[in-house]
């Protein structure tokens, strides 16, 4: 554990130093454009913060290289490389994003691309560990691993309007799979608890958190279009990567734990911003406009609306990550009898929070409209 939070540290600090560097560059490039009518910010803002966490993730890599501890992951490179290679192509593709605006086709090409490297380096998914479902097929494993990686870069990439919202997610989504990914390591070895998922998830984790305290409310930099494909391509991986852990041949060696954890946990951390992607879906082809318009329809945008304040909504959707992502391990891990009276009361105060000043809202409105309809009469 020493080594991973090692990583964690370098990770984080690596990210916070590099992002008051990278945002001189971001306000030297800024479009004169860069606040939009639905953007929440109204002050312009530089993006390029994705940089600065790739590069905590690659200075992260190449110190893991060096480890005896990870050797036994970097003696197949391929995985290491597709990673590398595949940030390599986000950073290209962000920045010009970020500088420019690419059209929505061809950041759906490159984010396929991405997917193929990925895949290509032998990162696919070949069975679910749930059931008996198996795809022998090489072509079927490499197109449902494009699918997942693109699907989950989308996701991250709705959730992030508002400032440290998508950072913050992500981090308690990495914590949390990072968690599992380390116990699946523990239930492998007693002396070797080195675990590809696991060096990802903790990369991504410090990376993300050295990053929030310049991107939290007010945000002094953004993470654009670099970060998000970053964040969405290494929970991508890390999740396809830890379904063969359990699925290779040590895969007996995990009996003790959970065989739904490698669907149901990556499912959970990202449920959040899914559920705003396949809402956001729905509501832009009903219509009628593209799946891929902007707009304020997000469930961050709605807090907001709502009556809370961007610093409080960003919070509260911390709070229903947590409860999401740490629910299914503690579920699968903990004494139930314990365990879930304990979620359901935290369901219910989250959830008071949340839709707390809607439900007032609307009572005020309508003793209101009681109110004129009886003076009028």
């Amino acid at each position: 554990m020493r080594i991973y939070l090692l990583l964690i540290g370098v990770a984080f600090v690596t990210s916070y130093l590099l992002t008051p560097l990278i945002r001189p560059i971001g306000v030297r490039f800024l479009p004169q454009d860069n606040v939009r009518d639905r953007d929440m910010h109204k002050v312009p803002t530089p993006k390029l913060g994705g940089v600065a966490i790739v590069g905590a993730v690659y200075l992260g890599l190449g110190m893991a290289s060096q480890i005896p501890f990870f050797d036994g992951i970097f003696k197949n490179p391929e995985p290491i490389r597709g990673v590398a290679l595949a940030l390599a192509l986000i950073v290209v593709m962000g920045v010009i994003d970020d500088l420019f605006d690419m059209k929505w086709w061809l950041k759906f090409i490159g984010q396929t691309f991405i997917g193929l490297i990925i895949a290509g380096h032998g990162i696919v998914i070949k069975a679910l560990p749930v059931g008996s479902v198996h795809f022998d097929s090489h072509a079927v494993q490499i197109g449902i691993t494009v699918v997942l990686v693109v699907l989950i870069m989308n996701a991250i990439n709705f959730m992030d309007g508002l400032d440290g919202l998508a950072a913050g997610v992500s981090a308690i989504g990495a914590a949390t799979f990072f968690v599992y990914s380390y116990m699946l390591a523990t239930r492998v070895s007693a002396e070797d608890y080195s675990n590809f998922s696991a060096m990802l998830c903790a990369l991504l984790l410090g990376a993300t958190l050295g990053f929030l305290p310049h991107n939290f409310n007010p945000a002094s930099i953004f993470m654009g279009e670099t970060g998000v494909l970053a964040i969405g391509m290494l929970m991508a991986t890390a999740s396809i990567a830890v379904t063969g852990d359990v699925l290779g041949e040590d895969a007996f060696r995990f009996r003790n734990v959970p065989a739904y954890m490698p669907v149901i946990l990556p499912a959970a951390v990202i449920l959040l911003p899914l559920l705003d992607l396949g809402l956001s879906v729905i509501r832009r082809l009903s219509r009628g406009q593209s799946p891929f318009a902007a707009d304020q329809g997000h469930m961050h945008h709605l807090m907001v609306k709502g009556g809370h304040s961007v610093q409080k909504s960003v919070i509260l959707m911390y709070l229903w990550s947590a409860l999401c992502a740490t629910g299914v391990v503690a579920f699968g891990f903990l004494d139930r009898a314990i365990f879930v009276p304990i979620y359901s009361v935290a369901l219910i105060v989250v959830g008071f929070i949340t839709w707390g000043p809607t439900v007032r809202h609307r009572i005020e409105q309508f003793n209101a409209e009681r109110a004129r309809g009886r003076s009028s009469s």
